[in-house]
């Protein structure tokens, strides 16, 4: 288990959402020899701070992506499927073209898209504790 203490003791937002993004796996473990300032300039962090959570209702598509944070295309994909991992942000249609994919933040709002990680996390526990408690029954005398 990683650390899973609130960010609530933070009061910059880099800050929080550093160690957030840290928590949830995002951004992984070379990320975190890194001084704060130093993760701010990472393409991973600008693509959550500056391009999703700075404009939570916008759709981006990957060639602004690209361009916006100065990187190539598998960059930004490499970072968009963690997220979509995460089940974080959705894939949208821009500019009213069905082949012109957009990402944003799920609903436009962190809180609102956290719901789905969560129910995730709470249907992997619910499964867990099922196997848990049938292993104890193949592990108790006369269960078998």
């Amino acid at each position: 288990m990683t650390d899973t203490a609130p960010v609530t003791d933070e009061t910059e937002l880099d800050k929080a959402l550093v160690r957030f993004l840290h928590q949830i796996g995002y951004l992984g473990k070379r990320y975190s020899k890194k001084g704060i300032e130093e993760v701010k300039e990472t393409v991973a962090y600008r693509l959550v701070a500056q391009c999703f959570l700075g404009h939570p209702n916008r759709a981006r598509r990957v060639e602004e992506l690209t361009e916006y944070l100065n990187t190539s295309a598998p960059t930004i994909y490499r970072h968009l499927n963690r997220l979509r991992g995460l089940d974080l942000i959705e894939e949208v249609q821009t500019d009213g073209e069905k082949s012109k994919k957009g990402y944003r933040i799920r609903y436009g709002d962190l809180s609102k898209a956290w719901s789905f990680p969560e129910a995730h996390i709470r249907l992997a526990m619910d499964n867990f504790r099922k196997s848990v408690g049938h292993i104890q029954s193949l592990i108790e005398p006369g269960a078998r």
